[in-house]
């Protein structure tokens, strides 16, 4: 949940695209994370143009908390394996 006056402060909140720019995810990455519940955030357009708000404390947690699901425990062995190499086996 956003703090009191969270959205009105200087850089606690940024667009879509600005987020693409400094974190480069894209706008699908953020809409799960609304839908998911894990966003919070507020329509707008300028010139015909729209794009969703979301505050960059919330969505920096979601990246690290996506980061984290990703990688894999450490007892966890994977194949690395180049698929270039997978035919000489």
């Amino acid at each position: 949940m956003a703090e009191y006056g969270e959205w009105n402060r200087k850089g606690a909140s940024l667009s879509d695209v600005t987020a693409k720019k400094e974190y480069g995810v894209d706008r699908e990455f953020i809409i799960k994370g609304i839908n998911a519940g894990k966003l919070e955030f507020r329509e707008g357009s300028i010139y015909g143009n729209p794009y969703i708000k979301v505050l960059r404390r919330q969505l920096e947690e979601y990246i690290a908390r996506r980061a984290r699901e990703r990688v894999p425990e450490q007892g966890q062995e994977q194949d690395r394996t180049p698929k270039d190499q997978e035919g000489d086996r």
